[in-house]
């Protein structure tokens, strides 16, 4: 009977390691599956180098929300983002494109304007930025292109 022992309390060992690797998949995946709450918000940009699905979308350094699609309609880049519900955008409010670092990954800051009407989910962002062209600037500044 001592060798059942053994065998279940190893069973018991194994199913709450796997147990735990599973929960810390998740966590780490930022996956979501109880369905966490969030509206879809749009930002028109000229150009979005370097952004990609999944990004992250900040204000004041938190982040709020992520990109969930980047279309191309009109020769203008859509950005669909998933915003928490917890967060409400003034319709003035700006989305820029950042670089995280010098040479990061890009992400979406969201500057909070000063309006008093909220943004409606599904509503689009008027006030966009572009993002830096980092090769641009330096090959201007490397060929004496640039004015002072």
């Amino acid at each position: 009977m001592k060798k059942y022992d053994v065998e279940i309390a190893v069973g018991i060992f194994v199913f709450f390691g796997i147990l735990c690797l599973g929960f810390i998949s998740v966590k780490l995946g930022k996956l979501d599956l109880i369905g966490s709450h969030y509206y879809p918000v749009k930002a028109v940009f000229s150009t979005v180098k370097g952004l990609r699905k999944d990004t992250v979308v900040e204000i004041s350094g938190v982040e709020v929300g992520k990109v969930s699609d980047i279309k191309l309609i009109d020769y203008q880049a859509v950005v669909s983002m998933l915003i928490r519900d917890d967060v409400e955008l003034q319709d003035d409010a700006i989305a820029s494109i950042r670089t995280k670092g010098l040479m990061g990954e890009k992400y979406v800051e969201i500057m909070p304007g000063g309006s008093d009407k909220i943004i409606q989910p599904g509503d689009t962002l008027r006030e966009t930025e572009p993002p830096i062209d980092l090769e641009k600037l330096i090959g201007n500044f490397v060929f004496g292109k640039v004015k002072e």
